[in-house]
Parts: structure tokens; C-alpha cells; sequence
């Protein structure tokens, strides 16, 4: 089976039926997005440290001169 130059420049043909200008187009942009690489993925949320169960937990005391004072100070 030959075919004209015409018909392998095309994307796409219609073999049935006699869709209107607007449902080619439509057709188009469909397979155009089917044929579009795949979106890039969306980046990690970051969380926020005021939800983190990690802060329930008491961090260890440390000994030395000053540490009863530092004992408070956020790690």
C-alpha cells in the first residue's frame, strides 16, 4: 500500500464519520498532551518543626559549668 506524500506528513487521519473543525482540534490538543513529556514531579512539602512529635521528647541534659543555664536553650 502506497500513499501520497501528503498523508505521511500527517499526525493523524480520519477513517470514519466527518468530525467539524472543533472536535479536530480538540483531537489534537488531546494527542498532543498524550504525546507532551509527563509533567515534573512537585517538590516535598516542607514540614513545619510546630507538628514535629520530636519535640515532645525532652532532649538529654548535659553536665558542666553553665548547663543547668543552656539546659533550656532550644537545640
Amino acid at each position: 500500500m502506497t500513499s501520497s506524500p501528503e498523508e505521511r506528513r500527517t499526525a493523524f487521519r480520519v477513517v470514519r464519520g466527518e468530525p467539524s473543525d472543533a472536535e479536530l482540534a480538540a483531537l489534537t490538543v488531546v494527542l498532543a498532551a498524550v504525546a507532551a513529556d509527563p509533567p515534573a514531579p512537585a517538590p516535598a512539602p516542607v514540614r513545619d518543626r510546630w507538628s514535629d512529635p520530636a519535640t515532645r521528647f525532652r532532649t538529654p541534659l548535659h553536665h558542666g559549668p553553665g548547663a543547668w543555664r543552656t539546659s533550656t536553650w532550644p537545640r
